[in-house]
């Protein structure tokens, strides 16, 4: 027997995959042709069709000023954010709100969720009776109209589409249009709130400034008449007079300068003595004459009319000196006095002109202001939107539901379920469908394929057999006896058990068509009722059942002779069960059964013993140890892996090994079904005109 564990394989095996999908087309095709019924069904007959209709507007890029020092009001931006916030601004709560007002929204179902009538499901599940407050509807309304509305920038335009999508052509336009028309009749009144605020504004600073240029003017002529002020030219002159004054005094104090030098070579030379030097310095005439008149000695005498000359000489360069030098004071306090007087003027001057340029700047303040609100007022009648409507919104177009796509996707989806389906089938089928599956999990040779005996009760089988001796059924049990006979060529078998790992996998049925086949082959068989638990054999052989059964025989109670059944129906001998008070097992482990089957050994060519499942009774682990060979039957598509290698491994831990499986109650319709077909050997389609039906 094969290791359990090569029954599972982790690897995906891509061609067993396709093989798996391929023999369920069948189911697969069912799917996808009752979903995409369905789904034709349900966009024809069941979704709420929805319609999209679409208006266009074209926004001016910039428009006009009020003012030249900033733009009260103004066209819109063309930069990207600007468009996006204008698209905002479409989708607003507050255009919204009024658009739901406009069209009476609060009155339409589609929009407003507390007026829908209750679907039977709602009604069934008491629906939802809460009351709602005025504002708590509004706030679903515009809920469920931003939902409906959705508006886009046309790519390197400044063009905006609004689309709105309802369960009504008709609606869908008139919702478009409408909202279009608010949002530029909103974009007037916000330039006329604007405009209406700058004329406010302006007025405001108008009289402001106006005041403020009266104040300034009367400050101006108040100052100008309290202090004497002068121009820029008298200030001027006064600046020149200083330099001149200033280039003055240069000249007076070089000249007392040179004085006091004079002053002080005369007393110099006059202390040396030097008749000469005197003379050079003085260049004086009478100093020159009166220096003839006598000696050096004589001249230069204290009292000499030289001396006299020359001190008057002295004395009058004396008086230079003091006369440069009050003249270089005067010249300096002048000076300074000016210096002053021009510093008080230029003081005067500039705050003057401070005030006046005060007065200009807000006289042009004043005219500017004037003009921009005569200008402002003028503009407040012929405000124009800045987005004009390039096409209005016609009845909408059917977007969904899409007929077309909704059966695609129907028919994909239902490929999808039906491929699933035959995948979970596949991986919660866990019984055997093949003899390959079955050979190769169990290591086993599968020596026949049974398919289902077309009866309704179990009295019919001998009748079937006798009336349909070249059927299906019949044929697989002669191939089926064939091929247990030549499993040991040398010692054919003459005892032979049929067993199964659970109740109702055909063993019963299989050990009475084996027995039937043997006896037609004019062998001498008897077939012996080992389930004496249950003793299904009556059921078959209702009309021939006995009072005795193997049991007497085996306690000596009765001879074989009249405990067996002559059945003439299947032409072989029939030893039935009977009730036991003792366990089974223990009936079959007896030295007195060992003895009965060597005896029945010299009578019969076949024995063939029923026994119960393996998984539920030990009398089959028992039976088996007298017994040549092993019929070991598993129900198609029914009876698990594990049960199967449960039963195979309590076999063998008695030491014993079915000579071969039997596939049982194979059902050629259900092969069919999962694809296979071609593996139902010679009882598959190509051999019909073989069999009878």
């Amino acid at each position: 027997m094969a290791d359990q564990s090569n029954e599972f394989n982790d690897e995906i095996d891509l061609g067993t995959l396709l093989g798996t999908l391929w023999r369920g087309k069948l189911t697969i095709l069912l799917c996808a042709v009752v979903a995409l019924c369905l789904g034709v069904a349900y966009a024809k007959f069941v979704a709420v069709p929805i319609y999209t209709s679409t208006t266009t507007l074209a926004i001016k890029e910039n428009g006009p000023s009020v003012i030249d020092i900033e733009s009260v009001m103004s066209g819109v931006s063309s930069d990207s954010d600007s468009l996006n916030t204008e698209i905002e601004v479409l989708k607003s709560r507050d255009l919204l709100e009024r658009l739901s007002a406009e069209l009476d929204l609060v009155n339409d179902p589609e929009f407003n969720p507390t007026i829908r009538p209750k679907s039977f499901i709602g009604s069934l599940l008491g629906g939802d009776d809460q009351t709602y407050t005025e504002q708590e509807i509004t706030n679903k309304i515009v809920e469920n109209l931003g939902r409906a509305i959705s508006a886009s920038v046309r790519r390197s335009t400044f063009i905006i589409s609004i689309s709105v999508t309802t369960q009504n052509a008709e609606k869908s336009g008139k919702i478009a249009n409408a909202l279009a028309q608010l949002y530029r009749e909103d974009q007037i009144r916000v330039k006329f709130e604007t405009l209406e605020d700058a004329v406010t504004w302006l007025s405001a600073r108008v009289v402001e400034l106006k005041a403020e240029l009266q104040t300034r003017d009367d400050d101006l002529k108040t100052r100008t008449a309290e202090a004497d002020y002068i121009n820029a030219e008298g200030l001027q002159a006064l600046n020149l007079q200083v330099r001149e004054l200033r280039e003055r005094l240069i000249s007076e104090q070089n000249d007392a300068n040179r004085a006091i030098a004079r002053l002080t070579e005369l007393k110099a030379v006059a202390a040396s003595g030097d008749i000469d030097a005197i003379l050079t310095l003085t260049q004086d005439q009478v100093l020159r004459r009166l220096s003839t008149q006598g000696t050096a000695e004589t001249v230069l005498a204290d009292g000499s009319e030289f001396n006299a000359r020359l001190d008057l000489l002295i004395e009058s360069a004396a008086k230079d000196v003091e006369r440069g030098n009050a003249q270089v004071a005067a010249i300096t306090s002048t000076i300074e006095d000016m210096e002053l007087r021009v510093d008080e003027q230029a003081t005067k001057l500039a705050e003057l002109q401070r005030l006046q340029r005060e007065i200009d700047t807000t006289s042009v303040l004043y005219d500017t202001f004037l003009t921009r609100l005569k200008e402002t007022t003028i503009q407040q009648g012929i405000q124009q939107p800045d987005a004009r409507v390039l096409s209005t919104a016609i009845n909408g177009r059917k977007v969904a539901p899409r007929t077309s796509m909704i059966a695609a996707l129907s028919l994909i989806l239902g490929l999808m379920v039906g491929a699933g389906i035959v995948l979970l089938r596949e991986m919660r089928a866990n019984g055997f469908r093949t003899a390959d599956e079955l050979q190769h999990s169990t290591g086993l040779q599968v020596i026949g394929q049974i398919p289902v005996f077309p009866m309704t009760a179990r009295t019919d089988l001998i009748k079937y057999l006798k009336d349909k001796p070249t059927s299906p059924a019949v044929e697989a049990v002669r191939n089926l006896r064939t091929s247990l006979l030549l499993s040991n060529v040398d010692n054919p078998p003459q005892v032979i058990m049929s067993t199964s790992s659970l109740p109702s996998e055909g063993k019963t049925t299989q050990a009475i068509s084996l027995v039937q086949n043997f006896a037609g082959m004019g062998k001498k068989v008897l077939l012996i009722e080992g389930d004496i638990r249950r003793r299904t054999l009556n059921e078959y052989f209702k009309a021939e059942a006995g009072e005795h059964g193997l049991l007497s025989v085996i306690s000596g109670d009765v001879a074989l002779s009249d405990a067996i059944i002559k059945s003439e129906s299947i032409g072989a001998d029939i030893l039935m069960g009977q009730v036991s008070h003792i366990n089974a097992a223990d009936i079959f482990s007896s030295d007195k059964f060992t003895a009965f089957l060597k005896e029945m050994r010299k009578h019969y060519d076949y024995i063939i013993i029923d026994t119960p499942p393996v998984l539920v009774v030990p009398d089959a682990r028992v039976i088996g140890q007298h017994c040549d060979a092993i019929m070991y039957s598993v129900r198609w598509d029914s009876t698990t892996k594990t049960q199967v290698l449960s039963g195979l491994r309590e076999l063998a831990t008695v030491n014993l090994q079915p000579s071969g499986l039997i596939l049982s109650h194979v059902d050629p319709k259900g092969m069919k079904k999962y694809g296979y077909g071609e593996s139902y050997g010679a009882y598959s389609s190509y051999g019909g005109g073989y069999y009878d039906a």
